[in-house]
């Protein structure tokens, strides 16, 4: 196990998920920002890897990111630590809006601040792919730079559904890399 402390854990996530909007993809770079660089206690290649399989599961990508770091960090009370805390600040924010929906809907400072909001979220989210590129080239994988490339163009041009898109990568990263093993072991 790594050495942070399971309230740390806590309250790291608690922060980071009630201060950080646009879901999953401006929270990850957040969470690699602390625990890859400021932190270090995750490397480069194993916080891909836990963005990688967060992508790949069921559910907000925000929470699985967020239990995979806890899980690598403090094992299965480290994941249950930070779902709770990745998950709080979502239903404390909530239900405070609720019981003032129809004073936020009207009010023009929170329609102006959340218009704004969307604007850095677009930046976060073409930095985090960009970054995602960039890594994935330094490994030598030009197949992910194509698979980001066409997914990129697909998605933008056509109006296939995003499902089927995401089916068809796995399908592709699944058959492409069966065969790199395949060559690599004759």
């Amino acid at each position: 196990m790594k050495n942070i402390s399971l309230l740390k854990l806590f309250l790291t996530f608690f922060k980071i998920n009630a201060i950080t909007f646009g879901g999953g993809y401006t929270i990850v770079p957040v969470i690699k920002d602390i625990f890859v660089s400021d932190l270090e206690l995750i490397d480069e290649d194993d916080m891909m890897d836990i963005v990688a399989i967060s992508q790949g599961g069921p559910g907000a990508m925000a929470i699985s990111c967020s239990v995979l770091t806890g899980y690598y960090l403090r094992g299965p009370i480290g994941a249950i630590t930070c779902l709770i805390a990745s998950s709080l600040p979502c239903l404390i924010i909530l239900s405070i809006i609720s019981n003032f929906y129809q004073e936020f809907k009207t009010n023009f400072y929170i329609k102006a601040a959340l218009e704004g909001i969307s604007g850095i979220i677009s930046a976060v989210l073409f930095i985090t792919v960009f970054r995602m590129g960039i890594s994935s080239y330094k490994k030598n994988s030009k197949f992910s730079v194509v698979m980001i490339v066409l997914v990129f163009l697909v998605a933008f041009f056509t109006k296939i559904n995003t499902g089927l898109i995401i089916l068809l990568c796995a399908i592709a990263g699944i058959s492409y890399f069966s065969v790199m093993e395949r060559y690599k072991n004759v």
